[in-house]
């Protein structure tokens, strides 16, 4: 009888085990710190320490269990922070950058709920200049066409829907819900097509997004369709729409994008578009050099800016940076490169240098 139950026991801790190899958890993260030159904010120049430039700062969880047939859960829960003073990137949110569970299907495809990032980050943030040129700053004035993760891109209560890949084609879904009695409060629809073959790279995304929170302010505009843009703007429709491509020939990446984005409230309707295209050279196995320009308008406003930046890996997960960047602003705007605060004059330049460490 004893040896019975020993039997029964032992059986049963090998199938636990058995269980837990099927499964799996991940601590991945971020850290960037360095130090950035701003010849003009405000009227002043700006000595700074910063954080986030090559990659946003970010540590998070990510888990797998095998259910069988093709067949897994999944989940994945991130935090966004600043290395140089430990705060959130959002205040009082934990997991600010995602908090989604779901399944994965090797036939059918993923299907996630909960805070996800937008398909717009996912399928065009990846072709822009400032992720591939690895410049935080590097984004659109304002990141109004949401191709970098802020605090207040991603959408909360939303369903996204990833096709599997088929001839190299992969197609994906997104509803995010207000969760109000009002369906269509805070309700956003996206799709997208993305394409990948060999050193080919392609995307196209549409949303239709409602109560948007956009960060008109950081342009350098006080006030923006009725709106004082200090104490924030809301737009009540937002109609965003992109494409862009890479292709990698040999050593040298070459990418461009386009993106529009209409905002509607108070009876105004106003179109911000950006034109985005660079190059990234690999000097060696360990350097890259990497630089590009983009020109964004927004009623009447232009704003022209350049990027060019080397970064040196001291290994997989270890690289050193330096990065230049200039803005030019016409009809009547004030340079203002993204986050680095809007410039009293036309021009902007930026100047900084770090290091970047993932695990």
């Amino acid at each position: 009888m004893v040896k019975h139950a020993i039997a029964a026991a032992v059986i049963g801790m090998g199938a636990v085990s058995g269980a837990w190899a099927q499964s799996s958890v991940t601590l991945y993260g971020s850290l960037d710190a360095g130090v950035a030159y701003v010849n003009n904010v405000g009227g002043h120049t700006k000595w700074s320490e910063i954080q986030g430039n090559t990659q946003p700062d970010r540590w998070g969880l990510r888990g797998r269990e095998d259910l069988g047939g093709g067949l897994a859960a999944v989940f994945q829960l991130e935090n966004g922070f600043a290395t140089n003073t430990g705060a959130l990137s959002t205040a009082n949110t934990l997991f600010n950058r995602a908090a989604f569970v779901g399944l994965s299907s090797d036939t059918y495809g993923t299907l996630t709920l909960g805070r996800q990032s937008t398909l717009t980050f996912d399928s065009l943030g990846p072709l822009s200049t400032a992720y591939l040129a690895m410049s935080w700053y590097a984004f659109h004035p304002g990141n109004i066409d949401g191709l970098a993760l802020t605090g207040n891109v991603p959408y909360n209560n939303s369903v996204k829907y990833r096709s599997p890949t088929f001839w190299g084609i992969t197609g994906a879904a997104q509803m995010a819900l207000g969760n109000t009695t009002n369906f269509s409060n805070g309700k956003s629809v996206s799709a997208s097509l993305s394409y990948a073959n060999g050193p080919f790279k392609a995307a196209a995304v549409y949303s239709d997004e409602h109560n948007r929170s956009i960060l008109i302010s950081q342009t350098g505009i006080a006030s923006f369709q009725g709106q004082n843009t200090a104490a924030g703007y809301l737009a009540d429709k937002v109609e965003n729409i992109g494409a862009g491509a890479s292709y990698n020939f040999g050593p040298v990446l070459v990418h461009g994008l386009y993106t529009r984005v209409k905002m509607q409230s108070n009876g105004f309707s106003n179109t911000f578009q950006s034109y985005d295209a660079g190059a990234n050279v690999n000097t060696s196995a360990f350097n890259t050099i990497a630089g590009g320009a983009a020109t964004s308008t927004l009623s009447g406003k232009r704003w022209t800016q350049f990027e060019l930046g080397d970064i040196y890996s001291l290994s997989k997960r270890t690289q050193l940076y330096a990065n230049v960047l200039y803005e030019h602003a016409s009809g009547g705007a004030q340079a203002a490169f993204f986050t680095a605060g809007t410039s009293s004059s036309a021009n902007q330049v930026v100047v900084l240098t770090g290091i970047h460490h993932s695990f």
